[in-house]
């Protein structure tokens, strides 16, 4: 049969519309607006709002038909709360016919949580990827999971972005000039410290050797600095700053070693109390972190730097929409 003799209806070849849809639950609406303008869209308008009793009611204001869904919520204070109003988004998305549902967590709560380190404990991390699969998310975009092996929890693709380009850029204009030595917290980070050693231009490294009592969370003791700090502008870098025990008497360490400044610097600002008190009484000089996470007006403080992410979430949410490269946003190495 010749193509003029076939029925025109074996002649139809409908080409699929893309449609990009970007939404926010109520965690951190700031950042997501900030990311809506960038790509050039606004929010879906929401409804969303609690019960009497506390549950979670959530419905979209326009049709997300055969959509390109991205759900973006930061899970922050009080955490639970954010992690079941994202999981029902996702839920409400999927029973409208999204086409595709694209999780963006800036920050992936419970992802500490990720082995257990003694027996009949959960694997907390795990469990939040399978809840996220069961809701209907198709894919993950997160910005510096606590260890790169959360990423094979959830079963599909993960975009695990790095704010370390954001961070390490600002710090080498304001401090490039400087003597500058990287130090981790602790000997378990020393790849991502060697890794801003290459960024800043080779500067030597050094890590903070500390005990943790594995019965008292949030509680660690900064035993000795191991490495050459003395007379050196020492960045002191990790994934982030909760209760600000660890990273504050590491700063402390440094500068009772002989360290000539103390610069922190984090991708996720959690500041539980009293962790604003810790780190404004700190020997550190600056503190630097990225808006992951909302940072209510009265966890700010003097030396206090809080720089934006949103560019670089916007720019993944392009280059999985276009079926782009993630990687090529960091040369590669994502």
């Amino acid at each position: 049969m010749s193509k003029d003799d076939r029925p025109k209806s074996a002649n139809i070849r409908k080409k699929p519309k893309k449609q990009l849809m970007i939404f926010s639950g109520r965690s951190h609406p700031g950042l997501a607006q900030e990311v809506a303008a960038l790509i050039g869209t606004e929010l879906v308008p929401t409804s969303a709002y609690n019960f009497a009793n506390g549950e979670i009611y959530v419905r979209y204001e326009e049709s997300v038909r055969g959509s390109d869904a991205f759900v973006i919520q930061s899970h922050s204070a009080p955490l639970n709360d954010a992690i079941m109003e994202h999981l029902i988004m996702i839920d409400a998305l999927k029973r409208a016919s999204a086409k595709r549902i694209t999780v963006v967590m800036p920050f992936y709560g419970y992802a500490r949580q990720d082995k257990k380190h003694r027996g009949r404990e959960p694997i907390s991390a795990r469990l939040m990827a399978d809840l996220f699969r069961a809701a209907g998310a198709d894919r993950l975009i997160a910005v510096d999971l606590h260890t790169d092996q959360v990423q094979g929890f959830f079963d599909g693709p993960v975009d695990h972005l790095m704010a370390q380009p954001v961070l390490s850029d600002y710090v080498s204009a304001k401090y490039g000039h400087e003597d500058l030595a990287v130090v981790s917290p602790d000997a378990g980070r020393i790849k991502v410290a060697e890794q801003w050693s290459k960024r800043l231009g080779g500067v030597p490294l050094a890590f903070i050797h500390k005990t943790r009592d594995i019965n008292q969370p949030n509680q660690a003791v900064a035993n000795r600095v191991v490495g050459e700090v003395k007379g050196r502008v020492c960045v002191l870098v990790d994934d982030m700053i909760d209760t600000g025990g660890t990273i504050t008497k590491a700063a402390d360490a440094l500068k009772a070693d002989g360290a000539k400044d103390v610069i922190i610097a984090a991708t996720h600002a959690i500041l539980s109390p009293p962790a604003t008190e810790r780190l404004r009484d700190c020997a550190a000089r600056e503190v630097i972190v990225t808006n992951t996470l909302p940072i209510a007006p009265e966890n700010e403080f003097e030396g206090l730097t809080v720089l934006s992410i949103a560019p670089l979430i916007s720019a993944a949410i392009k280059e999985v929409f276009e079926d782009g490269s993630v990687t090529s946003l960091f040369g590669g190495r994502a």
